[in-house]
């Protein structure tokens, strides 16, 4: 079976902001690069996605891979900690990316994003573009062709490397992807991704604080305190979903790598002779949640790492793999979704070494009679990122449309789960359609639109990605019946107007 045809990322960013999903941070002062603020119709897709995780993360029952219900509990922890926290996690000293600097244009690169294209002759000109970005390699590619005089790549002469694994004399034949002249980008060098602060109201090194990258080390910071708070016993889950801030040198790709960001992470504590078990089930779980809330087609994978990229953190026994979504700008590629960690005891322990409180990172299990540091397994989503994904996945073009296009979600994740017309707005179908909307937004986000031709109003309906249009037409007053029209197929079918509302709660869910 053919592969489907690559979603437009200019086209998809455009109903974004024409509809309101997200727009540009600080837009009328110019934007800020990697800052995005969500419309309307992209705050509710994100609470929807919010909501869906904690309800099934934290509410609903689970079974474990061993036959018992699965204890989490939830936390909130602040955006700003003590700056100890991130010394014993390692940030402050490792949190750091090689940057590379465009003395021609200013631009700023993770040097690890970066691929040259050139050929293999000595003294050859080389053509630097940013990973996965398809416009800078087509450009890259544009010009390395005029400037040879060629028409098309030779797969003989012609290669695609890292920046990094460039050396002195290659560096200096490199033309960087927002310059027009070779030997212009920078050697390489770190730089901490952390956003550093003050608290108080003096600016001193002293009081130095950091906005946080991650929101884990809250949950790790917290264990003792929520252990003897609740009744949790191991093995249990802390769950958080809260906003984290990295200085990303080269922020891109929309809202997939930005500077603010909500995370959705987990942190289940176990025994360490139950990782393997606790590994697998979470890891599976977690891939087949993607699936039920509308990411069903062949644009999710599931990646096991290699031994060579676990971080300091995982432990090779149980494994790191990484969910992974088909994004347009990463097409025929994947980027990543959520990760799943065996995360080991590294976390607490750094945190009673560093604290000096041992005690307080350590887990004691009565029936023992024995104290010890937990494993952990971490499943760590992006909110954004999964926003994202929702979006790309549900943009779809149909010409039989008057938009032309129609925004397919999953019911569950439909910003608008509903739209309420009167066929026309006088003999009393206005006043009916607004009590049916009353009554639909008590427990679901409904809009009224009483305006255009009902054709421009499903169409509008369709780029919001509102599942059902349901009319108040003649035979409502008659017969009491109201017409649904589907989003995904265009039938309608007639209903009791009295049945409406049960109804659309179970195609909700």
């Amino acid at each position: 079976m053919p592969d489907a045809p690559t979603k437009s990322m200019e086209e998809i960013v455009s109903l974004c902001r024409r509809r309101g999903f997200i727009f540009q941070s600080s837009e009328i002062y110019g934007g800020i690069n990697g800052f995005w603020d969500y419309g309307p119709l992209g705050t509710e897709l994100k609470r929807n996605l919010k909501n869906a995780w904690w309800q099934d993360i934290v509410r609903n029952e689970l079974i474990g891979p061993f036959g018992d219900p699965v204890q989490i509990v939830g936390l909130d922890s602040s955006i700003i900690m003590n700056p100890k926290v991130w010394v014993a996690s390692g940030h402050v000293g490792g949190f750091n990316d090689p940057m590379v600097d465009c003395r021609e244009s200013k631009a700023r690169y993770r040097a690890d994003h970066l691929m040259v294209l050139g050929a293999a002759e000595d003294g050859a000109r080389l053509y630097a573009f940013i990973d996965n970005d398809t416009e800078q390699r087509a450009k890259a590619e544009k010009i390395l062709l005029k400037y040879e005089r060629r028409e098309v790549l030779d797969a003989a002469r012609h290669f695609v490397r890292a920046f990094t694994t460039l050396n002195a004399d290659e560096r200096a034949r490199c033309v960087g992807p927002d310059a027009k002249e070779p030997g212009t980008l920078t050697e390489p060098r770190q730089f901490n991704l952390m956003f550093k602060t003050n608290v108080g109201a003096i600016e001193d090194p002293a009081n130095a604080a950091y906005l946080r990258p991650e929101t884990a080390q809250g949950i790790f910071a917290n264990f003792d305190n929520v252990i003897n708070s609740t009744r949790v016993r191991v093995p249990f889950g802390i769950a958080q979903i809260g906003k984290a801030f990295r200085n990303e040198v080269t922020p891109r790709n929309f809202t997939f790598r930005s500077r603010e960001f909500e995370q959705m992470e987990l942190e289940f504590f176990i025994r360490p002779d139950q990782a393997a078990q606790w590994y697998a089930w979470w890891r599976d779980q977690r891939f087949a949640w993607w699936q039920s809330i509308g990411l069903t087609s062949d644009n999710l994978q599931l990646r096991e790492h290699d031994r060579d990229e676990l971080a300091h953190y995982a432990k090779v026994g149980a494994g790191t793999s990484d969910i992974e979504y088909k994004f347009p700008f990463t097409s025929p590629g994947f980027g990543e979704l959520e990760g799943v960690a065996h995360r080991g005891e590294f976390d607490l322990r750094q945190h009673a070494e560093h604290s000096g409180k041992n005690d307080k990172a350590k887990y004691f299990d009565q029936e023992k009679n024995e104290r010890y540091f937990p494993h952990v397994i971490e499943p760590s989503a992006g909110a954004d990122r999964g926003t994202l994904a929702l979006l790309c996945e549900a943009y779809t073009k149909d010409e039989s449309r008057p938009s032309g296009v129609f925004m397919k979600f999953h019911p569950r994740m439909a910003p608008v789960k509903a739209g309420i017309f009167p066929l026309v707005n006088k003999d009393g179908m206005p006043e009916i359609a607004e009590r049916l909307h009353r009554e639909l937004r008590k427990r679901h986000m409904c809009e009224y639109d009483p305006k255009q031709t009902i054709g421009k109003r499903y169409a509008r309906m369709d780029e919001a990605g509102t599942p059902f249009c349901i009319t108040i037409d003649s035979e409502t007053l008659s017969a009491h019946t109201v017409t649904v029209r589907h989003r995904d197929t265009q039938l309608q079918e007639k209903m009791h107007i009295e049945a409406v509302s049960a109804w659309l709660d179970a195609q909700v869910g």
